[in-house]
This record gives C-alpha cells, sequence and structure tokens, in this order.
C-alpha cells in the first residue's frame, strides 16, 4: 500500500489529517495517504500533539517511538513509527 514506506530508520506514514472532527479514527485514504480524523484543533500544535498520541494507541508503541517528520503546519504530515509496527500500520487503512 502506498500510505506508507520502510525505510532503514523504520516506518514512514504519509498522512491527511481532518482537525476538530467530531471522532477520532482513521476515516480512509486520501489519495496516496491515510485520512486520520482528530478532535484537536489545528492551534499551536495541538492537533500535532493529538496525532501522536492517536498513533502511539493504535500502534501500542511510547509516544516518544512516533515522530512528526514533516507537516508541522500542514493537513499533509509524515510521522515516522518502529520498524516492529508494520502489521498494525498494514492494519489501520482496514479499520
Amino acid at each position: 500500500m502506498s500510505y506508507y514506506t520502510q525505510t532503514p530508520d523504520g516506518i514512514v506514514l504519509s498522512l491527511h489529517i481532518q482537525p476538530r472532527a467530531s471522532r477520532e479514527g482513521v476515516v480512509g485514504l486520501h489519495g496516496e495517504a491515510l485520512k486520520v480524523a482528530l478532535k484537536a484543533p489545528p492551534v499551536d500544535g495541538a492537533a500535532n500533539e493529538a496525532l501522536i498520541r492517536f498513533l502511539s494507541k493504535k500502534l501500542g508503541v511510547p509516544k516518544s517511538a512516533c515522530e512528526l517528520v514533516s507537516g508541522q503546519s500542514s493537513r499533509a504530515k509524515r510521522v515516522r513509527v518502529p520498524e516492529e509496527c508494520l502489521e498494525k500500520v498494514k492494519a489501520l487503512a482496514q479499520i
């Protein structure tokens, strides 16, 4: 699937964020990215923090293991997660 890329440093997820949603969760695919709805507003990094918290919970890793690589002020974001999350990453689009 094209929403993630395996790299030597881990797995990089391509995400499209929908802030201020009524519910948090994976909505589906948005082009080549996984669309994630978050309740947090896109103000002062609140949506970025909510995204890291959401991914760490879904993938079962500590928040410190999820790193925002790009898209700090954009809806299009790239997040690096540990390699051992590969099966859970593949399952994200099926939620």
